[in-house]
């Protein structure tokens, strides 16, 4: 009679943490970007979005890694 197991053992364990930090990865590199552009607003852009300076200011210092 053949021994049939009900454990599967993957060959690649942590083949889901290389997609996970690729993720965390491409957000970080998009976050990083979009504050960028947002330094390059001029003034009439920003009033046209409904926001402030201050506030394109504050969201633009942010660390990369903060949402």
């Amino acid at each position: 009679m053949a021994d049939i197991s009900l454990h599967f053992s993957s060959n690649a364990p942590l083949a889901g943490t290389y997609t996970a930090f690729k993720q965390i990865f491409g957000t970080w590199r998009r976050r990083s970007r979009e504050r960028r552009e947002l330094l390059d607003l001029d003034s009439r852009t920003i009033r046209e979005l409904g926001t402030t300076p201050e506030a394109i200011q504050f969201e633009a210092n942010k660390p990369f890694w903060r949402a």
